[in-house]
C-alpha cells in the first residue's frame, strides 16, 4: 500500500476518460454484473491481511523503528541484504483456521491477503522465482493453500492482493521512488511477461474459487502492460477486481485508502481500506490503535454511503495477529452481532451524514444510528419522506420508541441515556421502500455554508477529486466544460459573501470562473498562488439568495486561456447584513 502516490495516480486515471472494460465487463449484461457483485454488496465488511518478510524486522532498520511494510524502500535496503530476512521468516504459530474464525467472529464476510507485496516476496510456491515462501524460508510451505481451505470451511470468501507493477527484488520491477540497487535494474516489459503474468496465473489457478483480485500501485503500467494481466481474470469468471491495475482499466470498485469519502459516489462501487494502527505490515513500535468505537462508527459511516470497509491486520513473523487487533475486531463483532441487520445488505443509495449520526435502510426499514445521544431525550429526523408505522430499538430489549411525525420531521422520544454509547440503532418501519432526502450540505448555526471539495459532485470528463500529497481538492481540471456542484440547504435568504479557496501556479493562473446559486452568480479570475498546493482564500464578491431551502451551488468556467483552471479546495458562502 502507498498512501499519497496511489491517491494522486488514481485521480488521474479515473479523470482521463480512458476506461477499458475489465475481463468480466466486456462479456456480461447489467443483470449478470449485478449477480456477480451481489455478495460484495451484501458483505460490507472484510479483513485485509498484509503479511510477508517485512514482519521480521517489524519496522526497525538503522535508527528508525517505524518503517512498516515499505521498509525495503524507505530504508533503501540492498536486495541481497533484504533477502536475508527471509531466513528468519518462520511462522510456526500460523493457524489459518484461527484467522478465519476471528474474521467470522468479527462479522467480516470476506478476506484479502497479500499474495505478493512490493518487496516481490510470494507467500505461495511460485514456479517462476525462488523468492517465495517455499524456497526462501525455513518454514518451506505455501501459506495461501491452508488459508483457502479454512475460508471454504467457514464460509468466508477469499481474495488475493497482488502487486503487479512495483517489485523491489526482481529485475525490471517498478519502484515509485526509483531503484537504489543495480540488482533491481532491468526491463519492466520482461518483468511483466516473466514474473507478474505467470504468478497471477498461478494464484488464479491453484487455490479454488476466488472472490477478489486486489491490484496495487499501478506504477508505469501502460495499457499494453496491463492488458495481459486483466485478461487472466477470465480464469475466475465470478471474480471481482479493484481499480488499481493501471493502464486505464477501472475494475469493479474504487479504493479510497485510509479515508472515507465525504459522500458516496452515485455511479461506482467503492471500498475504503484502512489500518488498525498506522501501518499495514507488522510494526512492533506502532501502538497507536484505533478504538472499537471509532471502528464501529467508521463502518456505519461507510455503509451509509454504500461502501465496503476492508480493515487491515498485520501478523507477526511468527504468524500471530497482534492482540490489540484481535480485541478491537472482536469488539466490532459484538456490536455487529446485535446490530448487523442495519449494515449487511443495506440499500445502495448513499445516505446523508447527519450531525448526530448516520442512516442506513433496507426495503421498508430505516435504521437511525445515533452516535451523539441528545441530552433532552428528543431526536428530530428531518430526512425521511415515508410515513412511519413504528419505531423500536434494534438491539437488546427491542423496546418500542415513542415517535410522532409532522411537517416532514420524525421526532423520537428517547431514554435519558444511550443504551449503546458507541451507536444505538433505532429501527423505523415505514410505508413502502425507504425514501430519504438526497445528500445536501446544511448551513451552520450562523447560516454559513462551507463546501469542501470532497463533498462536491464533479461533472465532465477530466476533473476529479484528489486526496493525498498535500492535496484535498478538485484537480485535473483541464477541460473548460467540466464543472462542480454542491446540493445545499440554505438557512435564510439574502446576500451571501462568496470566498473561494484554491491553488494555481503562475503558469496556469488566469482562468475566469463563476460561483452561482440559481440565477445569481459572481465572476472572478484565478490568481496565482505559487504552486498546485499553495492554497489561498479569495473573497470574490456577493450573490443574492432568493429563498431558504434546498438549492445548488455551482462553480463553472467561463474561459481557460492556459492549460488548467485551478485546484479547488473549498467554497464558503456567508450571510451578510
Amino acid at each position: 500500500m502507498k498512501h499519497g502516490f496511489f491517491a494522486m495516480l488514481c485521480g488521474v486515471l479515473i479523470a482521463s476518460g480512458t476506461t477499458p472494460l475489465s475481463a468480466q465487463e466486456s462479456a456480461e449484461t447489467p443483470e449478470q454484473r449485478a449477480a456477480r457483485m451481489s455478495w460484495w454488496h451484501e458483505a460490507r465488511f472484510g479483513m485485509f491481511i498484509h503479511w510477508g518478510v517485512y514482519a521480521v524486522p517489524a519496522g526497525k532498520y538503522g535508527d528508525k523503528d517505524t518503517h512498516g511494510e515499505w521498509i525495503m524502500c524507505t530504508g533503501k535496503i540492498p536486495v541481497a541484504e533484504y533477502r536475508q530476512y527471509a531466513m528468519r521468516f518462520n511462522p510456526v504459530k500460523y493457524d489459518p483456521d484461527a484467522w478465519v474464525r476471528l474474521a467470522k467472529e468479527s462479522g467480516q464476510r470476506y478476506m484479502v491477503i497479500t499474495s505478493k507485496h512490493h518487496d516481490g516476496f510470494a507467500l505461495f510456491d511460485s514456479k517462476v522465482t525462488k523468492w517465495d515462501m517455499v524456497d526462501a524460508t525455513p518454514y518451506g510451505k505455501d501459506l495461501l493453500k491452508p488459508l483457502a481451505d479454512a475460508c471454504r470451511k467457514h464460509g468466508i470468501r477469499l481474495g488475493f492482493y497482488y502487486s503487479q507493477a512495483q517489485d523491489w527484488n526482481h529485475p525490471g520491477g517498478a519502484a515509485s521512488r526509483g531503484h537504489w540497487d543495480p540488482a533491481q535494474d532491468g526491463s519492466m516489459d520482461d518483468y511483466i511477461r516473466d514474473i507478474a503474468v505467470p504468478q497471477v496465473r498461478e494464484i488464479l489457478s491453484n487455490y479454488g474459487p476466488l472472490a477478489v483480485l486486489w491490484w496495487d500501485t499501478p506504477k508505469d503500467m501502460t495499457p499494453e502492460r496491463a492488458a495481459p494481466l486483466n485478461a487472466l481474470l477470465k480464469l475466475q469468471p465470478g471474480i471481482i477486481s479493484n481499480n488499481r491495475l493501471g493502464g486505464g482499466f477501472r475494475g469493479d470498485f474504487d479504493t479510497p485508502e485510509q479515508h472515507i469519502p465525504a459522500r458516496g459516489p452515485k455511479d461506482r462501487d467503492w471500498e475504503t481500506c484502512m489500518t488498525l494502527n498506522g501501518h499495514w505490515g507488522y510494526c512492533a513500535a506502532d501502538q497507536n490503535w484505533k478504538s472499537t468505537e471509532d471502528l464501529v462508527r467508521k463502518l456505519v459511516d461507510i455503509a451509509s454511503k454504500n461502501g465496503n470497509f476492508l480493515l487491515n491486520v498485520g501478523p507477526t513473523a511468527e504468524g500471530l495477529i497482534p492482540e490489540p487487533s484481535v480485541d478491537r475486531l472482536r469488539g466490532v463483532g459484538a456490536w455487529l452481532k446485535a446490530n448487523g441487520e442495519s449494515i449487511y445488505g443495506t440499500d445502495r443509495e448513499p445516505r446523508m451524514p447527519l450531525p448526530w449520526g448516520r442512516i442506513t435502510s433496507k426495503g421498508e426499514r430505516i435504521f437511525v444510528h445515533v452516535f451523539d445521544w441528545p441530552s433532552d431525550g428528543r431526536l428530530a429526523v428531518d430526512v425521511i419522506e415515508n410515513p412511519v408505522k413504528g419505531a423500536r430499538l434494534l438491539a437488546g430489549t427491542q423496546a418500542a420508541v415513542p415517535f410522532k411525525q409532522a411537517g416532514g420531521v420524525v421526532e423520537l422520544g428517547l431514554a435519558p441515556a444511550a443504551p449503546d454509547p458507541i451507536d444505538t440503532v433505532i429501527e423505523l418501519s415505514v410505508e413502502g421502500p425507504a425514501r430519504i432526502l438526497p445528500f445536501a450540505i446544511r448551513a451552520n448555526a450562523g447560516g454559513s455554508l462551507s463546501l469542501r471539495a470532497s463533498e462536491a459532485e464533479v461533472h465532465g470528463k477530466k476533473a476529479a477529486y484528489e486526496h493525498g500529497n498535500g492535496k484535498d481538492n478538485i484537480g485535473s481540471w483541464i477541460e473548460p466544460t467540466d464543472w462542480v456542484s454542491w446540493d445545499v440547504i440554505v438557512a435564510k435568504p439574502g446576500p451571501h459573501r462568496v470566498e473561494v479557496e484554491y491553488a494555481a501556479p503562475g503558469g496556469v493562473a488566469g482562468s475566469r470562473f463563476t460561483v452561482g446559486m440559481g440565477k445569481a452568480e459572481v465572476a472572478a479570475v484565478v490568481q496565482p498562488t505559487g504552486s498546485w498546493t499553495g492554497f489561498q482564500t479569495f473573497a470574490i464578491g456577493s450573490i443574492p439568495v432568493a429563498e431558504a431551502g434546498r438549492a445548488q451551488v455551482a462553480v463553472k468556467v467561463q474561459s481557460m486561456p492556459k492549460s488548467a483552471v485551478m485546484n479547488l479546495k473549498s467554497v464558503r458562502l456567508t450571510p451578510t447584513p
